[in-house]
């Protein structure tokens, strides 16, 4: 049997060409010298971009979906075949602009044999911003400091360690946080770097989770499995997203999705305790934004109550 010597399998779902080609131009420069795999998952796009990725990049690995699956789901079939010692799950609206990035990330994570998780630093295009990555374990203090706008108190939020350190619609903006390397609970699927070995102990993505809070409960179980994660912004990649953060779709989606991260992981009597904070706290926002008159935030929170 040939022994694998891939250093790097890196998964990328996508559904359209905008980002995509730039992502893959930068990955491969950033690839250089490192045994590689690049798995696209061409999740039900109407032009079929992975054929047409495939003339351009004829290396790549193309699967294709017919169904529009979730972030979860669409990233298992590419970790399910993924061979490499580590694997990157990266978003398609990215651009590598650290070319050793990989090269580095890898030698750093092979000096710390704990670490089974870590993540770049994720930019605005301006090059200089960071944008929140990641965070910690939303228990019940976190989530009773993050429904009651405690931990937009500054300093308060480096003693409570919050669930989003820089969470949309925030009064406070922790962006200090992101620049320095730190271990934390749980990073962003936009850079999910992974020790293979740490991924196949942990498992892969719980697909009843479609979309959100997925990389959280993922995370749950690496550290259950001993492994830690760690937050790198020595290292940087450009990430155009966030289009969806703090939209209709992701509060709604967020709050259902912690309701079922509690389901599996938590005490049976911490369930109802969520669901109370959660409304409570949407109920504080709906009063606050309403009263600044930010109309359109508040339209988002009386959808979300109703979803709760």
């Amino acid at each position: 049997m040939q022994k694998n010597n891939l250093e790097l399998s890196i998964v990328i779902v996508s559904s359209k060409l905008n980002y995509l080609g730039d992502c893959l131009i930068t990955c491969y420069q950033a690839l250089k010298n490192i045994p590689n795999e690049i798995i696209i998952v061409d999740n039900a796009s109407p032009d079929k971009i992975g054929t047409k990725i495939k003339q351009k990049f004829p290396e790549v690995k193309i699967i294709r979906r017919e169904v529009n699956g979730g972030f979860g789901e669409n990233n298992n079939m590419g970790m399910r075949i993924a061979k490499g010692r580590y694997v990157l799950l990266l978003n398609d609206d990215t651009k590598i602009i650290d070319k050793n990035i990989f090269k580095e990330m890898i030698s750093w994570m092979d000096n710390h044999p704990k670490v089974g998780l870590s993540s770049c630093g994720l930019v605005n295009p301006d090059l200089k911003n960071f944008q929140g990555s990641g965070g910690y374990f939303p228990t019940l203090l976190k989530i009773i400091a993050w429904m009651t706008f405690i931990d937009d108190i500054p300093f308060l939020d480096n003693l409570i360690k919050p669930y989003h350190p820089m969470h949309p619609f925030s009064f406070y903006t922790n962006e200090n946080y992101y620049k320095k390397n730190h271990k934390q609970d749980w990073v962003t699927g936009a850079f999910f770097f992974m020790r293979k070995e740490a991924m196949d102990q942990a498992g892969i993505f719980d697909e009843k989770f479609f979309l959100y809070v997925e990389e959280v409960e993922l995370a749950y179980r690496f550290t259950k499995k001993g492994w830690e994660a760690w937050y790198l912004p020595k290292w940087k990649t450009l990430h155009y997203g966030m289009a969806t953060n703090g939209s209709e779709k992701a509060t709604i989606m967020e709050m259902q999705n912690l309701k079922l991260f509690y389901k599996i992981h938590m005490p049976k009597w911490q369930l109802p305790i969520l669901k109370l904070l959660l409304k409570l706290g949407t109920i504080l926002r709906i009063l606050i934004y309403t009263l600044l008159g930010r109309i359109n935030i508040t339209k988002i929170y009386l959808k979300a109550l109703i979803s709760i």
